[in-house]
């Protein structure tokens, strides 16, 4: 089937099973960050999961509810990665405007009444059955894939305001009013992030840059100032100690698992916080459940696995560069602002540096859509660093 799609848009015609790889062709410690973080995830969620699982009418009261869930997800974002590894670049590059219109499709889905799924508020998911799709967490991929195909394609224009970020400006603005609309303002500055990155690194004007942070900022206040909601949430994450049973209950109570955690933590499965006190400890919430259950140390090995994944896809991406591949080099790139900004934020929460905000911690949290498409773009960034080998090798022979 993959095959079929590469020929019909005239990328060669070679079997895909002959592009299929040993590990020692790819960046292993890419690699290897990536599956222990996925694994470290898994046991993570259900030690997190498991007493709010046993105590659920909606779970039927089965204590391996979200494990089962979590490894389903995992198992069908593994699929979906190996197939994605499958595909050459080129063909990402070409797709890329597609996939982000169906992006955009998906977001107005989402917020038509009757249509998308409404959780606390917020109407961020698809159902399709047993299943929810959340669109905000498949636009992140496809924004990484569409801005690097953008900025690869006006280059020469980066420096024009009307031309290179004027189009890019119109396009983040109608993708940031539909996440706002549902509301998810956390997918919202990732998005913003990522595209902004990326224009950054494709050599955007450097007045146009500053003024762009400038006006980024601007509006970033005045959404916070006029929603009464997220007004709270700021004020609440200053001093959540002074309504702590209120708006400041969730981040008191990951101060209270970091702080019961201390060096090495209370022991995996030990944490009391987890018990129905720690809201969302499976998902926005598992590095305060990691830090009580393993301590400082563990915090310090996630903090560290995400700096070297992070690393690495800069390190990728600049050797795409260096052969010549500026989409590869933008997208391995563009991958890295994405884990980064979004695993600093969801860190930045969980230990009250941030404001708390509805964002997972990536290739850990439970989450289908997040996790599929954390494992997706892990496949790209293997299939970037792959063929910089293959071309790597063609010029030394």
């Amino acid at each position: 089937m993959i095959a079929s799609l590469l020929q019909r848009f005239g990328i060669g015609g070679e079997s895909t099973s002959r592009q299929i790889v040993p590990p020692s062709e790819v960046d292993s410690v890419l690699l290897w960050c990536g599956l222990g973080l996925l694994m470290f995830g898994l046991v993570m969620v259900y030690s997190a999961s498991i007493a709010m699982a046993e105590g659920s009418r909606f779970t039927g009261y089965q204590a391996s509810y979200f494990l089962i869930r979590h490894s389903l997800f995992l198992a069908i974002g593994t699929i979906c990665g190996v197939a994605a590894f499958q595909i050459p670049i080129r063909f990402w590059q070409q797709v890329a405007p597609y996939l982000f219109i169906a992006g955009v499709l998906l977001l107005v889905l989402v917020i038509v009444p009757h249509v998308g799924r409404s959780v606390n508020g917020a109407q961020r998911w698809l159902p399709l059955g047993p299943i929810n799709l959340q669109p905000s967490e498949l636009m992140k991929l496809f924004a990484v894939l569409y801005a690097a195909d953008y900025t690869h394609r006006k280059l020469a224009e980066m420096g024009s305001f009307k031309k290179g970020f004027g189009p890019m400006a119109v396009v983040m603005l109608l993708v940031g009013f539909l996440l706002l609309k549902e509301p998810d303002f956390g997918a919202f500055v990732v998005i913003v992030s990522i595209a902004i990155g990326i224009l950054f690194l494709g050599g955007i004007n450097v007045r146009i840059f500053g003024t762009l942070l400038v006006v980024l900022l601007i509006g970033f206040v005045l959404l916070i100032w006029f929603s009464p909601y997220r007004r709270e949430r700021l004020f609440g994450f200053m001093d959540p100690w002074q309504d702590a049973f209120g708006k400041g209950y969730q981040l008191s109570h990951a101060l209270i698992a970091f702080g019961r955690g201390e060096w090495f933590g209370v022991g995996l499965g030990a944490s009391v916080e987890k018990l129905f006190y720690l809201p969302e400890a499976h998902t926005d919430f598992l590095l305060a459940v990691i830090a009580e259950e393993l301590g400082f140390v563990g915090i310090c090995v996630v903090v560290f696995m995400f700096a070297l994944l992070v690393q690495r896809c800069f390190a990728i991406g600049k050797t795409a560069l260096g052969l010549g591949r500026i989409y590869g080099a933008l997208v391995a790139q563009g991958i890295g602002i994405w884990i980064g900004v979004q695993s600093f934020i969801n860190m930045g929460v969980n230990m009250g540096l941030l404001p708390t905000k509805g964002l997972t911690l990536p290739l850990m949290s439970f989450g289908g859509s997040g996790i599929v498409a954390n494992c997706v773009a892990l496949a790209i960034l293997l299939r970037v660093d792959w063929e910089n080998r293959q071309l790597m090798r063609g010029n030394r022979t």
